[in-house]
């Protein structure tokens, strides 16, 4: 995704409940889109779910060469709000760093992959299942990718082994 070396990273605001129609028609214009997610863990109806939503709900980033894309045709896509900016003349860039970190950490469709690793002590976040929300701190590593965790349940504490991928750092 960042293969072009003249491609720039910016800001779209996208318009609420937009968000797909927006990727659409930026895609079909030709421009590079890229709108990290994260998987989240809800509550719906007494049912625990897990689904993708935006890590920056509202906006994508937009990437483009600005000498010779049409990038003002941005402001006026379907979906899109506008392309945030400091001055009426040009957008704010993106530092490339910031976009190249994200992208290095999502895998093929986006979705913002967890840390590698957990540090015994660091307060981590359940994400999923029956705990989810619920802090909790690392006690250890398994080699299996399990994470053991300490966490604090109705005055007690309990010893409990998580999966790498149901822990967010916190």
């Amino acid at each position: 995704m960042t293969d072009d070396p003249a491609r720039r990273w910016y800001l779209a605001q996208i318009k609420p409940n937009a968000f797909q129609i927006a990727e659409r028609n930026l895609r079909r214009q030709g421009f590079a889109v890229f709108a990290p997610t994260l998987a989240q863990t809800v509550r719906r109806m007494g049912r625990t779910i897990a689904e993708q939503r935006p890590l920056f709900p509202g906006y994508l980033f937009v990437g483009f060469a600005p000498e010779t894309a049409p990038w003002r045709a941005i402001n006026g896509t379907y979906g899109v709000s506008r392309l945030v900016s400091f001055s009426a003349a040009v957008p704010a860039e993106v530092p490339l760093a910031i976009v190249s970190g994200l992208i290095a950490r999502c895998d093929d469709a986006a979705r913002l992959l967890p840390p590698k690793v957990f540090a015994p002590g660091t307060e981590v976040q359940l994400i999923g299942g029956p705990f989810a929300d619920f802090v909790a701190t690392v006690e250890a590593m398994a080699p299996d990718r399990r994470v053991w965790v300490l966490l604090e349940c109705m005055g007690q504490t309990a010893r409990v082994a998580v999966p790498v991928e149901g822990l967010r750092a916190r």
